[in-house]
């Protein structure tokens, strides 16, 4: 089992090496400051890619088609609105429950199956209306541009923020980028 981890963060990464290796010690880790470093490497060897949360949103193209691989270290987990279907490990945890989740991860040699999601689907037109919100656009300029009336785009704004539960326009960004309707250059 080989396991890559990308974060820029040392003490992360040093940290988190040395607790999947007295967790697993026949494992292979290797550990990367950033994801250029990363993609000089073959970077589909791996079984597991542990990846900070901001590699993650800036190479999302590259890990969106690996999610099932793919675990995000996050610095707590607050009120985050976590990806739907990803792999998240909360790297504030204390140390034995760390190892349990970890354990989770390398019980097998293949990645898990991600959780049923609820049912938070958005439809199309919601994607639509999210991506846009995404790039800046006010609702006006949202209405002209998918040719529906100001209503309609408020009503789909309502409806995507009480089925993500989020309500600020960074925060849909972010969800836009981590679930792959937008890319994070596109914003």
């Amino acid at each position: 089992m080989e396991i890559a981890i990308i974060t820029p963060d040392t003490l992360s990464a040093i940290g988190l090496k040395t607790l999947l290796l007295k967790i697993n010690p026949e494992c292979i880790v290797r550990t990367f400051s950033n994801f250029g470093v990363f993609m000089d490497d073959t970077p589909d060897m791996y079984t597991w890619y542990f990846v900070s949360s901001q590699a993650y949103v800036l190479y999302n193209t590259f890990f969106l088609s690996r999610k099932e691989k793919t675990v995000i270290l996050l610095h707590g987990l607050g009120r985050t609105v976590l990806p739907a279907g990803n792999n998240i490990l909360n790297i504030f945890l204390p140390e034995e429950r760390m190892k349990t989740e970890l354990a989770k991860f390398l019980e097998e040699d293949k990645p898990l199956s991600a959780p049923a999601e609820e049912d938070k689907d958005l439809s199309a037109r919601e994607i639509e209306v999210l991506v846009l919100v995404s790039q800046g656009y006010i609702n006006k300029e949202i209405a002209e541009k998918l040719n529906i009336s100001l209503t309609t785009v408020i009503t789909h704004r309502k409806n995507i923020t009480e089925k993500l539960g989020i309500k600020s326009v960074s925060g849909l960004t972010m969800y836009a980028v981590m679930n792959g309707y937008i890319d994070a250059d596109r914003i």
